[in-house]
């Protein structure tokens, strides 16, 4: 009698459990489909106010995406609403605004503190009844089997193995997942580093946001709960230690060059932390009956706040894809994935490495083209509601999950 044939892999193995990791567990689980997370970190509830956390701007598509996840109802309470946006360049008489109200919107977009949203991607991720996570887990090991992949997994219980048809990386900028499955990246430099911290203005922000460039780098100001702001400060690398070391009276007065007095005088800045800016980009999306998603796939400069935004989009429309897949390996699903997001994501990267190199280089020929061009965009309607409408996260064939009716 001849023994029976093992049962194929079925289902999808998500590493990572961060922000998109954990959106994608989601969002699988509510289109009915099978899948397993194995996360680095313990479950957190926990989103305690912080004066020093990391704030994002969440881009008008990903809010609804966040709400079609159930995810938005457990973190709008903490979010601001961004009605306007204001960029200029140190020292140049150009400057652009971008109104909710000439859009035809509501909000362009809303801050919220990353942890906040972590909290409630933890709450949402308790209500899901087709997912198995595995957390705080080791990922020990992973290979290729017939039909999917095999991982070896130790968390608190012991030491197991989990089969699955399609692996999913969702682990970040530096992808074990990436890297096991051969995938080459790109690697740029921007000589800069990214200061974060929460800092609160004399005057009522009313939910405007302000982007300003320099030679320096770009810096940005986010409007959030209780009159505070997300200060985000970009300094040349050689500069930051000896800004790290700035008491906050002096980081306050920094910030208040780099800003100008547009919200009257800062003050209070939170803890400071800061990470150097590098561009890492894997040159393919997809492997055999694998595919990368967030940072794995896709690390962009700060400049925009596009990064989460630009991964929420990867996990949704993969989420759409498999939603009706009878193989969520299948190549040639795989491949209508990478061929679905090269717009978004080769128009973000461009879009976010152009406007740091070209706003941020100390060449004064440029000043009056870059002027002229931030005018043409704040007085020439059409241009506007195009860019604004990317901005807003609605760029290539965005997954159904964001879209609205537009005005």
């Amino acid at each position: 009698m001849n023994a029976p044939h093992p049962a194929a892999p079925a289902g999808v193995l998500i590493v990572g459990g961060g922000l998109v990791g954990a959106s994608l567990a989601i969002a699988l689980d509510a289109a009915g489909l099978r899948a397993t997370l194995v996360d680095a970190a313990a479950p957190s509830r926990d989103a305690a106010a912080s004066y020093d956390e990391r704030n994002l701007a969440l881009a008008r598509a990903s809010v609804n995406g966040l709400t079609s996840l159930g995810v938005w109802p457990h973190a709008a309470s903490s979010a601001t609403a961004i009605r306007r946006i204001h960029v200029n360049r140190a020292g140049e008489f150009g400057s652009a605004r971008l109104d909710a109200a000439r859009q035809g919107v509501d909000a362009l977009g809303w801050t919220l503190p990353a942890r906040e949203l972590g909290a409630a991607l933890a709450r949402r991720l308790d209500g899901c009844t087709r997912l198995t996570r595995h957390a705080p887990a080791t990922l020990v090991a992973l290979d290729p089997i017939e039909g999917g992949w095999r991982a070896l997994v130790r968390d608190g219980q012991g030491t197991r193995t989990v089969d699955a048809a399609l692996l999913v990386g969702a682990d970040g900028t530096e992808s074990f997942v990436r890297e096991r499955l051969g995938v080459a990246v790109q690697r740029h430099d921007y000589g800069q580093s990214l200061f974060v911290c929460t800092i609160t203005p004399a005057r009522d922000h009313a939910g405007q946001a302000f982007e300003r460039f320099s030679d320096e780098g770009p810096v940005a100001l986010l409007p959030l709960t209780q009159g505070r702001c997300g200060l985000v400060l970009t300094v040349p690398a050689g500069q930051a230690d000896a800004v790290a070391a700035l008491d906050d009276e002096a980081y306050a007065a920094l910030a208040q060059r780099r800003l100008g007095w547009k919200l009257g005088r800062l003050a209070r800045p939170g803890r400071r932390q800061f990470y150097p800016i590098r561009r890492v980009a894997a040159t393919r999306l997809t492997g055999p009956r694998a595919v990368l998603v967030g940072n794995a796939a896709q690390t962009v400069h700060p400049i925009g706040a596009q990064g989460f935004n630009l991964g929420l989009r990867d996990a949704l429309t993969l989420a759409e894809l498999l939603q009706n897949a009878a193989d969520p390996s299948a190549p040639a699903l795989l491949d209508a994935y990478a061929a679905r997001r090269l717009p978004d994501r080769e128009g973000t990267m461009t879009m976010s490495h152009g406007l740091v190199q070209l706003a941020c280089l100390p060449q004064p020929l440029l000043a009056p083209l870059r002027s002229l061009a931030l005018l043409a965009f704040d007085r020439v309607p059409p241009l506007q509601q195009t860019l604004a409408r990317r901005g807003m996260g609605f760029r290539g064939e965005p997954p159904r999950a964001v879209l609205e009716p537009l005005p």
